[in-house]
This record gives C-alpha cells, structure tokens and sequence, in this order.
C-alpha cells in the first residue's frame, strides 16, 4: 500500500472526527437550552387563616405579577398559616426553612417575625407591614442600615393613635367617653394605649383601658361593655387584635357602639371607620423587596421603609345602622365611604 493510500485515509479518519465533533457540539446547544431554569420560592407565613388572609396574599400576588413575577411561570409560594395560634410559628417557620425556599415574607408582628428569624440567619426575611418598631423590637439594627437577613415595611400605627382618636372625636360628635381595647402583651400595644390616653386628655376625652391576652377574653370584656355603654370604641393594632377583627366589629355592630381600627379590613366587616397605612401601597413595596432580593440585593442593605400614603375610610352603611351621623365635612375627608 502507498504512502499516499495511507495518508489519504488517515486524512478521511481526521475529518469523520472532526465531523462527529461538531454534530456532538451543536447537539449540545438544545440540550442545554432546554434545561429549565430554577424557580424561585417565596416561602409565605402568616399568623392568621387562610381565608382571613386570602386578600393580603392575592394582593402581593398582583404586586409581584406588576413586576414581571408570575405564579406558577417564574416563580413558585410555598404558603403556612398560624391560624392565630402563637405556638405554631416556630413549627412553621422551621417548614419554609427546611424547604430551602429563596425568601421568606412574614404576614403578621413581632413574635411570628421573631420566630422566622430565630429559625433562620441565612434566607432573607421581609416583614409585610405590621405596626411594630422593629429596632426596638431587637429585629432590626436600624430602619436605614437592618443587618441581618430582615427588611421590609413596618406601619408603625402606634404613632397614629392621637390622629386616630382626633378623627373618631370629629366624625362621632357625641362621643365623650372611649373604651380602648388591646392586648397588654405587646410592646407596641402598650405604647399606643399610652399614647391614646395622652390624646384624649387634650381631645376632652375620657377613656377607659380594656386589655385582653387571648381569644377567649373577649367575651368577658365585652359583657362587661355592655354593663358600661361607653360611647365609642377604640381598637388597637396586634395580632391578637387582627384575628379577631370580625367579632370585634361584629360586637360593636350589635351593640349600635361606634368603633375605630388600624386596618381597614375591619371596617369592611362592619366596624364604624379606621385610619391606617395604605395597605394596598405597602403590598406594593413588599413586591419591590422581593424583586431586589431576586436580583441579588441583601437584606442588609435594603432600608426599612414606613409608611408615606394613610387612609382613613368610613362605614356610612353601619353608622346608619347603628344611629350615628357623620358630619359632611369628615365624609369629604374620608379616602373611600363604604355606602
């Protein structure tokens, strides 16, 4: 065989390689292309139940939808609800930890936020919006600067207690005596009392503190309203507070007792009016934290941020029910009237 013969199939031999070489290479391209991409999950915790809850959730779901994120596309949420009960948080918050989701959004105050942050240093957690002070609440170690994995939106509604009381006073012309229910267990509870106490004195108020540390006290206090027909009710923020929001109003209704909250939500069950952040503006921002965070932001460097936009909302249809008339002047001041 000639040295050319040789050589002629050794060139063959080269390029077949060569040949299978870049059928290989370019069959890899697709392969890879159609690897699918990770998913992030938003691990949700809320302290209440699912139904009460149905509102927040599907809201940060449109906020997030704004942002490009959807449900079931792009991005996957694992969700846990306390169901009101305290000593399940750490339970649950142990859950979205051991299920490696990306970041964890915590609907709810102080202890359940607590709770998540104990069960994690790594996955960063953001606050959705309850009105506590997270610095003083050892959460946080400042609102510009957090450190940590915690961030979001606070409300901080405890500092609103005076306005609260101030509009109550203005749109209920006869009020005079107010009883101010809340829950002894919490800080910011405690403060806001403080602070609406102080208020009435300069409104020409006279108050009377109504304090309940679990669900099943309340139908103490309110048997004992009954017995004191004060003139309004005031109803601080809380977890304990916020589940049992319907049956507050609910009370309040049936016993034809004007009554003002923090969140708006009550109002829609049927109490009197409330005066609060935008809520539907802090869902929004709540959206923006995860949109960073994706995109690789630390907690750490992301500023906590309060409220910019309040509303103050009105029950037109209960204060009829209930024998009350709101002077046009506070109805013009009113961000939504429910007729």
């Amino acid at each position: 065989m000639s040295v050319e013969l040789i050589g002629e199939k050794h060139m063959k031999k080269k390029i077949m390689i060569l040949i299978l070489g870049a059928v290989l290479l370019a069959l890899s391209f697709p392969i890879e292309a159609q690897q699918p991409k990770k998913v992030p999950r938003i691990g949700y915790l809320s302290s209440i139940d699912a139904a009460r809850d149905s509102a927040r959730a599907e809201a940060i779901r449109l906020a997030l939808r704004q942002l490009g994120y959807i449900e079931g596309q792009n991005i996957g949420t694992e969700y846990r609800y306390a169901e009101g009960k305290v000593d399940r948080f750490p339970e649950l918050a142990a859950e979205l930890v051991h299920l490696k989701v990306d970041i964890i959004l915590v609907a709810g105050g102080g202890r359940v936020i607590r709770a998540v942050k104990n069960a994690t240093k790594t996955i960063p957690i953001v606050m959705m919006g309850e009105g506590i002070d997270p610095v003083e609440a050892g959460i946080v170690e400042s609102l510009a600067r957090p450190g940590g994995n915690v961030t979001g939106v606070t409300n901080l509604s405890t500092e609103l207690g005076g306005k609260r009381l101030e509009l109550f006073r203005d749109a209920v012309p006869r009020l005079a005596r107010v009883a101010v229910l809340s829950d002894p267990a919490l800080q910011g509870s405690v403060r806001e009392v403080k602070e609406v106490l102080f208020a009435a004195r300069g409104l020409g108020l006279t108050t009377q503190s109504w304090e309940v540390r679990a669900g099943d006290g309340f139908e103490k206090v309110f048997a004992a309203l009954k017995k004191e027909r004060p003139d309004g009710l005031y109803v601080s923020g809380g977890g304990l507070m916020n589940v049992n929001q319907n049956r507050i109003a609910d009370f309040a209704l049936k016993s034809r007792l004007p009554s003002i909250y923090v969140r708006r939500v009550a109002v829609d069950a049927g109490g009197l009016m409330s005066y609060g952040a935008d809520i539907a503006d802090g869902y929004r921002r709540v959206a923006y934290y995860v949109d960073r965070i994706l995109k690789g932001a630390k907690p750490a460097d992301l500023p906590v941020e309060q409220p910019t936009k309040f509303e103050f909302i009105i029950n037109l249809k209960t204060a009829k029910q209930i024998g009350v008339t709101i002077p046009p002047n506070m109805l013009a001041r009113a961000d939504k009237v429910i007729r």
